[in-house]
This record gives C-alpha cells, sequence and structure tokens, in this order.
C-alpha cells in the first residue's frame, strides 16, 4: 500500500509539471480600448429664458441638456470665483497649503472693495476661514489675499487661472482678475463656466462643505456669514455654487444639486434681476430633473466575479470594478440595462492588484451607454522553480503524513 501511494504521488507530480511546463511563456497582451460618447445638446429657448445666455449639464457626464446662447462671451462678475476656488482646493489637493495655515492680509486684499469681510493688514485668517468666506459671502479681499499667498500675486495668480481655463478647453474666457470685478477683456460664458463648475464639482467635491453653507461666522461670532446664493435655502438638493452681479455684468448664476444620484449644474448669466437669476436657474434644474435620471451601473471596488489564473501560486483571482460607472437616461426611455462580461484571454501571473483583466459594457435597447474595467482585487504571484519545488515539498509531506 505504501508503495501504491508513492508511485501515485510520483505520477501526480509529473501531470503538475506537465501543466506547468511554459510557465515562463509572456502574458497576453490585451489592447482596452475605451469609446467616446459625444454630449447630447437640446439647443433652442424652449424654456423662455429671458437672461443672456443659459446652459445646463450633467455633472458626471458633463452632457449638455439644454443651452441658450450658450458661447456668448460675457462679464462673470464674482462667478470668476469659481476658478479661484478651483486653485485653492488644487493646491491644498498637492499639499502645497493646509486649511491650517494663517493666510496674511495685503494692502492689495484690503483695498479691494465690493463684497467683502474687510480684512486689514494687522490679521490672518486660516485658509479654511478664507475659503468660507469666498464661497459663501464672496469676499474679494479673502480670494485676492489667496491668491497672493497660493502664487506670490494676484497676477500670477490670474496667469494660473488663465492657463488652467486653457486646459479645461474654456475657449471663451479669459481671466484679468480673481475676484470678478468688472474690467475690459475679464469674460467668459456660460458653457464655460459650466465646464469649471463641473470640473470644482467633481474633482473637489468636498468644496460643498462650504458652498452648502446658509448661515455661519467668522472672527469667533463678530462676523455674520448669509450665503448669497437663495437656492442653498430654498431649493431641494442645491450644492452651491456661486453667484455674481455687477452693474454691468448684471446677474449671473452658477446653480448645481443632486437628487437620487443625478447631479445637475444650471448656469445663468446677464439676468436682468437678482430674483430672475434663481428663478431661471431653478427652472433649468426643474426641467433636468423632471426629464432625465442617473443610473449607476457600478461601484468602485465591488466585486463581480472571480477567474481562473493561469501559471499563478493560486488558481483564481477576484474581479472588481475599477470605477464607479453610469448613465445620463431619458426618463421617456423604456428598456432594461443589460451587460456583457468581456475577459481577457489567458489571464496569466503575476498579476498586481489593479491589473485590467477585462471590462463590462452597458447597454440600454442594444445602445451603448457605459462602460467599466475589472481589475485584479489581489495579488498573485508566477510560478518559479523555487516556489513550484516548494509547492511540490510540501505536497508530498502532506502526502505521507
Amino acid at each position: 500500500m505504501q508503495q501504491l501511494k508513492k508511485i501515485m504521488a510520483i505520477v501526480l507530480i509529473f501531470i503538475f509539471l506537465s501543466s506547468q511546463v511554459s510557465f515562463c511563456i509572456d502574458s497576453y497582451v490585451w489592447d482596452d480600448s475605451t469609446l467616446a460618447t459625444s454630449g447630447e445638446e437640446t439647443t433652442g429657448n424652449f424654456l423662455n429664458i429671458e437672461s443672456g445666455s443659459a446652459i445646463l449639464i450633467e455633472q458626471n457626464s458633463g452632457k449638455v441638456l439644454y443651452e441658450y446662447n450658450s458661447h456668448e462671451q460675457l462679464r462673470p462678475a464674482s462667478v470668476t470665483k469659481i476658478m479661484s476656488i478651483l486653485l485653492i482646493m488644487e493646491a491644498l489637493d498637492s499639499g502645497k497649503i493646509s486649511l491650517t495655515d494663517a493666510v496674511p492680509c495685503s494692502e492689495n486684499a484690503r483695498n479691494m472693495g465690493g463684497s467683502q469681510i474687510w480684512l486689514n493688514e494687522t490679521e490672518k485668517l486660516t485658509v479654511d476661514e478664507m475659503i468660507k468666506a469666498i464661497c459663501v459671502v464672496s469676499a474679494n479681499d479673502c480670494v485676492v489675499a489667496m491668491s497672493e499667498f497660493i502664487a506670490g500675486s494676484e497676477e500670477i495668480f490670474v496667469q494660473q487661472m488663465n492657463d488652467k481655463a486653457k486646459q479645461l478647453g474654456m475657449n471663451d474666457t479669459h481671466f484679468v482678475n480673481c475676484h470678478g470685478i468688472d474690467e475690459d477683456g475679464h469674460v467668459t460664458s456660460s458653457h464655460d463656466i459650466a465646464l469649471m463648475s463641473r470640473e470644482l464639482l467633481t474633482k473637489h467635491p468636498s468644496i460643498t462643505n462650504y458652498t452648502t453653507i446658509w448661515m455661519d461666522s467668522l472672527r469667533d461670532g463678530k462676523s455674520e456669514l448669509t450665503n448669497t446664493n437663495k437656492l442653498v435655502r430654498t431649493y431641494e438638493g442645491c450644492t452651491g455654487l456661486k453667484t455674481g452681479s455687477t452693474s454691468l455684468a448684471l446677474y449671473n448664476l452658477s446653480a448645481s444639486a443632486t437628487r437620487n444620484d443625478l447631479s445637475l449644474i444650471a448656469v445663468v448669466m446677464k439676468g436682468p434681476t437678482s430674483e430672475k437669476r434663481f428663478s431661471e436657474a431653478k427652472k433649468l434644474l426643474d426641467y433636468g430633473f423632471a426629464n432625465y435620471s442617473y443610473n449607476k451601473t457600478s461601484s468602485a471596488g465591488d466585486f463581480l466575479q472571480t477567474v481562473e489564473v493561469q501559471k499563478g501560486t493560486t488558481k483564481n483571482v477576484n474581479l472588481v470594478y475599477e470605477s464607479d460607472s453610469g448613465a445620463l437616461i431619458k426618463n421617456s426611455e423604456n428598456g432594461n440595462i443589460t451587460s456583457e462580461v468581456s475577459l481577457h484571454e489567458n489571464i496569466t501571473a503575476p498579476i498586481a492588484i489593479g491589473d485590467v483583466l477585462g471590462n463590462v459594457n452597458f447597454y440600454l435597447n442594444e445602445e451603448q451607454i457605459a462602460s467599466v474595467n475589472l481589475v485584479a482585487e489581489n495579488n498573485i504571484d508566477k510560478i518559479s522553480v523555487m516556489n513550484l519545488f516548494g509547492m511540490i515539498t510540501e505536497y508530498w509531506v502532506n502526502l505521507f503524513r
């Protein structure tokens, strides 16, 4: 009986070795391409917008749901500060500044005028307090102080604003200052405001901790703050974003809101009155929420399935979704969302966490609406002579116990 066990062990080892003969062959290379989809635009002023320009986009995809004179170059007023805030948030994320840093006030910042909290050269506020004042009461003195703190001067900071605008494809835009007080040549469009609003909200979602504040205070309660954006208090799901008005620009607003996973951004420029900009932004958002929904198709890190691995120290690897995905769908569309999984051929070790091993395409009525990569959840080493010998030894020891 003992001799028979030895013979069986040798046979099993031979079979195992035969299956690993090609373990040094390179793994299959997958050519993973993505399908770019264009935005679905709805033009024409069928919502009877009275302001000079308007646009409505879906935040996640950037798809245009409605636009009216969206590329007309107009004065943005304090909506300019969306770009300033974006650069401040990028400086925070990069570690260049922190929320607890004390920011000084220069004479230039103190003398800005317009919306302000009356900074003076004898005091310092933290970055956190500065952002709050900029987002809630549109403080010109604070945004100039922050521009100088980050870039050394407002002029350099404005150049960085224009560089970022170019990077985002804001072709209708040229900034002359960081606050929005009227100056010749300081222009943008509702289309470009939507672009920078989307960049701020998607890349720096924590900004809504500030843009959703209705009332707050600074300086131990001595300076009271009330948000210039009335929709924060009156519109369900409002997440911000920024108002702006001057005698030349008239009344501007970038308004954002989220309901049931659908996030929208409505921009109104050159509104005839303050009330009109709010009512027309609300009209745009209402139109979006009434006619569209956002269907989430995957969540980053969620498990989908297990697949077999060749030439690995373990036989299987878990596949998870690489990122969130979803699709904007008209409420009038009918049909079920289906999915199709495509896996790489000959999935072979070594595999590292995050390696792309396939993808899933999602369809609505046979039209592709979303796609997401499938990635490895865990590492798998490739079988080597040493670990193969260890596996055989372990098998042999266990066999004769």
